[in-house]
C-alpha cells in the first residue's frame, strides 16, 4: 500500500517535472536559433534546480526528525508568575523573530540587495555571472511555521489565555508580517494566516483571533492603499476593461490564455500570449500557459496534483503523534494548499493580480529548493510513523487531535493540542486544571 509519504514524494517530483518542461515552453522565442530541443531543457536552470530540489527533499526526508524534536517537544514545566518571568522565558521566541528579520533585512543592503520591478525581496549573488538570487521571504514562510509549532507546544498550557499565551505569539507573527508586507503582500498575508492556524490547533482560542481580526484586516487595508500599485489591482480586478491595456492588461491576457487552451489546449510550445503578450508568463503566471498548452486536461491534471499532496500532507497530520511534528506538519501543507489557491485564482481571474508563485512549478530555484525539502520533512514524520504511535489516554481511548480517528477539522483545530495533550502527557510535571483554563 502507498505510504502518504511516497505519495508525498510522487506528487513533487511530478510537479517538477511538469514545471521545468513548461518553463521551458514558455521561454520558447520566435527566433529559430533559440529553439527549445530535449538538450537545452536538460541542460537548463530550471533542470538544475530541480536536481537541486529534489536533492533537498531527500535530504530532509533522511532527517532522524523525532531524535531532533524531542527538544522542542518539551513543554515548559513552570507557569511564568510575573511578566518579568514572562519576558524571559519568550528569549527564544524573540531571538527566533530577530533572525528571520536580519534576513529579510538583507535584500535592502548594498551590493548583495537586488530591487526588481520596485520591489526589495532578492539577494543577489555578486560573483554569480548568471544573475543568481535569493528570496528571503522564502526562508521566512517556512521559519516561522517552526517558530510557531515550537512555541505552541512548549506553551500549550497557557495558550488558552491571551496575554500570556497567544499575545506574545502574535506580536512575533505580526512584525515578520508587516516586513514581509512592505513588499510582498500576496506572501506577507501567506505567512500570517498560516502562522495563525498554527496556534489555533496548538490551543488558541478563536475567539482571541475573532476579536483581533479587525486590526488584522485594517492593517491589510491600509498596506494596500498606501501603494497606489496595490490599488490599481483592486480596481483592475473589479472591471479589467475599463483600462485594456494599463491596470487590467495582465488580468486579461491571463484569461484570454486560459480560455485559448480549451478542452484539449493547443499543444506543448505552441501557446500563443507567451510571446510578449502575457507577462510574467515563466512565473506568477505559468498555469496560464498550462492552460492554453495543455487545455482542460492538463490543468486538471495540475490541481489533482496538488489535491493528491494535500490529502497525503493531511494524512500525515492526523496520524502524528508527536505535538511539535503535528503543527509544522500541518503548516507545511497549509502553506503549499493555500498558495496553489491563491495562484490559480488569480490566473484565472478570481482574485486581483498578486505576484505569488506557483509552487513547485512557477520558475525559482528559492522557492522549488525550500518547498521540496519542506516537504521532504513530511516524508520524513511519515517515514517514522507507525500504527502504535498514536497516544492514548488513562482509559486506553485516543487522545483526540492525536491520531484519533476523528474528522481531520476536528482533531486539528478543534479540539487542540494543548488543552488535551498536555493535560495527559504534561500533566506529571505539576500541571492543574487552572493552569489549562
Amino acid at each position: 500500500m502507498l505510504r502518504p509519504g511516497h505519495a508525498v514524494m510522487l506528487c513533487v517530483l511530478s510537479l517538477l517535472t511538469i514545471g521545468v518542461v513548461m518553463v521551458n515552453s514558455a521561454g520558447l522565442s520566435i527566433d529559430p536559433k533559440e529553439a527549445v530541443t530535449a538538450e537545452s531543457i536538460i541542460f537548463s536552470r530550471s533542470t538544475a534546480y530541480m536536481a537541486l530540489a529534489v536533492l533537498a527533499m531527500f535530504g530532509t526526508a533522511l532527517l532522524p526528525l523525532r531524535t531532533l524534536a524531542g527538544p522542542l517537544s518539551e513543554p515548559i514545566r513552570r507557569e511564568p508568575v510575573s511578566l518579568l518571568d514572562a519576558a524571559r522565558s519568550l528569549k527564544p521566541l524573540w531571538l527566533g523573530v530577530a533572525g528571520l528579520l536580519a534576513l529579510l533585512a538583507l535584500t535592502y543592503l548594498p551590493v548583495i540587495g537586488k530591487e526588481v520591478n520596485g520591489s526589495h525581496r532578492w539577494i543577489g549573488i555578486p560573483t554569480a555571472k548568471s544573475g543568481l538570487s535569493i528570496q528571503p521571504s522564502e526562508f521566512a514562510k517556512w521559519g516561522l511555521i517552526v517558530l510557531m509549532a515550537w512555541y505552541g507546544v512548549t506553551r500549550a498550557r497557557l495558550m488558552g489565555r491571551f496575554w500570556m499565551g497567544l499575545f506574545p505569539a502574535l506580536c512575533a507573527v505580526g512584525i515578520v508580517s508587516v516586513v514581509v508586507i512592505k513588499e510582498d503582500l500576496g506572501t506577507g498575508v501567506l505567512l500570517g494566516f498560516v502562522a495563525c492556524l498554527v496556534l489555533v490547533a496548538a490551543g488558541a482560542r478563536i475567539w482571541h483571533f475573532a476579536m483581533l481580526a479587525p486590526i488584522g484586516l485594517v492593517g491589510i487595508a491600509a498596506a494596500v492603499v498606501v501603494s497606489p500599485y496595490r490599488v490599481k489591482r483592486l480596481t483592475a480586478f473589479w472591471d479589467p476593461y475599463a483600462d485594456p491595456e494599463g491596470t487590467g492588461y495582465h488580468m486579461i491576457q491571463s484569461m484570454i490564455s486560459v480560455a485559448n487552451g480549451r478542452v484539449f489546449g493547443r499543444g506543448l510550445g505552441f501557446g500563443l500570449q507567451k510571446f510578449g503578450y502575457l507577462p510574467e508568463d515563466k512565473t506568477d503566471f505559468l498555469f496560464a500557459v498550462i492552460c492554453e498548452e495543455l487545455g482542460l486536461f492538463g490543468a486538471a491534471m495540475v490541481v489533482a496534483l496538488y489535491v493528491g499532496l494535500l490529502i497525503a500532507g493531511l494524512t500525515i497530520v492526523r496520524r502524528e503523534s508527536n505535538p511539535f511534528l503535528k503543527l509544522v506538519a500541518l503548516g507545511i501543507t497549509a502553506t503549499v494548499g493555500l498558495q496553489a489557491v491563491i495562484n490559480v485564482a488569480v490566473v484565472t481571474g478570481l482574485g486581483p493580480t498578486k505576484g505569488i508563485a506557483l509552487p513547485m512549478l512557477s520558475s525559482g530555484g528559492t522557492g522549488w529548493i525550500l518547498t521540496a525539502a519542506s516537504l521532504g520533512l513530511l516524508v520524513a514524520i511519515d517515514r517514522t510513523q507507525s500504527d502504535s504511535l498514536a497516544p492514548s489516554g488513562a482509559d486506553g481511548a485516543p487522545v483526540a487531535g492525536l491520531g484519533s480517528p476523528m474528522p481531520l477539522a476536528a482533531a486539528v483545530v478543534v479540539t487542540p493540542l494543548g488543552r488535551d495533550y498536555f493535560r495527559n502527557a504534561a500533566g506529571g510535571a505539576g500541571t492543574s486544571g487552572a493552569e489549562t483554563a
